[in-house]
């Protein structure tokens, strides 16, 4: 019986997936606007250098330039595994 609901179910269309990934894509890169053009290879090689003592994902890191006035704030937050 499940088996016939889980055929029957109906599935999202691929143009709305499709959709939600391109906002997804689009929030990404507005939120980059105005970084230096470092930034993404900076992220990249702090990635690098907590993998070698510790294994974390790509998303475990997030890194962010404040900047007021005449003072900037490089903010690194990395979700490390539990041991």
């Amino acid at each position: 019986m499940k088996l016939l609901e889980f055929l029957k179910r109906e599935r999202k269309k691929s143009a709305s997936v499709a959709k939600e990934r391109l906002q997804i894509i689009v929030a990404h890169q507005r939120s980059q606007r105005g970084q230096p053009d470092y930034m993404p290879m900076l992220e990249k090689e702090l990635l690098e250098v907590i993998r070698r003592y510790v294994q974390v994902d790509d998303d475990a890191i997030n890194i962010s330039l404040d900047s007021e006035d005449n003072c900037s704030v490089l903010e690194l937050n990395v979700t490390l595994p539990k041991a």
